[in-house]
């Protein structure tokens, strides 16, 4: 079977084994020395270690994941000629179109209200911690110890310090360009170890979901149902509202055929789940089938890969208010806030492989101090938004391109509204 498929079937086992044992803790059914048995060395030793195991590899990997891929993404800005006005007005668009996104998810999560009457704090031992101020977020996303900020999964310092780094190398020359290969090849060996995690996880989504539903029974199982269908309205909401809207008032072409000359990418993200493994697609499309310079393409496109991550940005906005919700743990506006601040950074550091938005998930949950737990409740469905989710990217990811390009007159709008263009290079 397919990762996707193991992860669906884990789910599935995960929710009927977790709910067989909850009816055989709750009923009585068994001797009492038996259900001690179950719920001491099954669910809170077997299940729970393994569980807490796979919530620590995904720990494991957010300072390296952020740090690695922040500072390949910037010091590839340096490596382009034609940087200026296409690099500031590339990465403003992706910066705000992400910013729109998570806001535009925490608003609906807020007025949905997927995780009430989850109560998921009755069943779990976790306090929350309480926020502190935005001036003080403000103040502490700027690192006078980067090492120290490493050690203590201070993610927010660790961006700004790769950001920084990432620009250094990009104008540092030959001695820049030793460093970034470094880095680049680092970042593979980084994805690999994503992807043995991504292999294993079906393992720890089963423990996960098997201990939750043994614990709280699967009356929730309709709240992950209001969830899915929570993020999948936000992400149809985004690709379909805000990225037409900018798109018309930008250039003024026509969105259906934009999105009609898109299709080939756009299957091709559902399929793979990866604006990585789109990227060569997703060039030749807006190059060849609408006519993109190929000096603005080849910056844009892999920029929007490594940084422009909007359907990742609604999964965690919409994840972080079910979980505050299912805890019953009341954000605020400063917490919704360094939300959109922390999720709208997280972004430039989530690579385009599957899976890796629930890493970043982790440092957005910290942040406001939500427990990492609940990720396991959403783990599941969240493969299955997935494919959606890489859609929504690689339609940013093209909308900005061309955009930029056409406020830098390197777009061909004879070829853009040839319904035949580039259909002999199509892929």
């Amino acid at each position: 079977m397919s990762i996707t498929q193991r992860i669906v079937m884990a789910m599935l086992l995960g929710l009927l084994c977790g709910a067989l044992l909850n009816i055989m803790l709750s009923t009585g059914i068994f001797p009492e020395t038996v259900t001690a048995w179950l719920e001491n060395s099954i669910v809170n030793g077997l299940f729970d270690t393994i569980g807490q195991i796979f919530v620590r590899s995904l720990k494991l990997l957010v300072v390296p994941l952020v740090f690695i891929s922040l500072i390949c993404g910037v010091s590839s800005l340096g490596n382009n000629s034609r940087m200026g006005a296409v690099a500031s007005k590339t990465v403003a668009l992706y910066m705000v179109t992400t910013a729109i996104a998570i806001g535009l998810a925490i608003l609906t999560a807020v007025i949905v209200k997927p995780g009430v009457g989850i109560d998921l704090a009755m069943a779990s031992e976790f306090v929350a911690k309480e926020a502190p101020p935005l001036k003080q977020t403000i103040i502490n996303i700027f690192p006078s110890n980067p090492i120290q900020s490493m050690s203590n999964g201070s993610i927010l310092q660790v961006i700004v310090f790769a950001l920084l780094m990432g620009f250094a190398i990009s104008k540092a020359g030959d001695q820049g360009k030793r460093i970034s290969d470094f880095f680049n090849d680092l970042n593979a060996i980084i994805m690999k170890m994503v992807m043995i995690l991504m292999k294993l996880a079906p393992y720890g989504i089963f423990c996960l979901l098997a201990k939750l539903f043994a614990d709280v029974g699967i009356a929730m199982i309709m709240s992950l149902a209001k969830y899915f269908f929570t993020v999948l309205f936000v992400l149809l909401l985004h690709s379909l509202g805000v990225y037409s809207v900018i798109f018309k008032a930008f250039t003024g072409l026509n969105i259906k055929t934009f999105l009609s000359k898109l299709r080939p990418a756009l299957a091709l993200a559902f399929s793979t789940a990866s604006s990585g493994a789109t990227m060569p697609v997703t060039m030749k499309t807006v190059e060849q089938r609408m006519g993109v310079s190929k000096s603005v393409s080849s910056f844009t496109i892999p920029l929007g890969a490594t940084i422009n991550m909007d359907g990742t940005a609604i999964m965690q906005g919409v994840a972080t208010v079910f979980i505050a919700q299912a805890y019953n743990i009341g954000l605020g506006l400063e917490g919704y806030l360094t939300v959109v601040l922390t999720a709208t950074l997280a972004s430039i550091g989530t690579a385009a492989v599957p899976g890796v938005g629930l890493v970043m998930l982790v440092m957005v949950l910290n942040q406001v101090g939500l427990p990492v737990e609940g990720i396991g409740l959403i783990i599941g469905v969240d493969r299955l938004l997935d494919m959606t989710r890489t859609a929504t990217n690689i339609t940013g990811d093209a909308m900005v391109t061309t955009v930029v390009a056409n406020s830098e007159n390197l777009l061909d709008k004879d070829k853009f509204n040839n319904p035949l263009s580039g259909t002999e290079e199509a892929v």
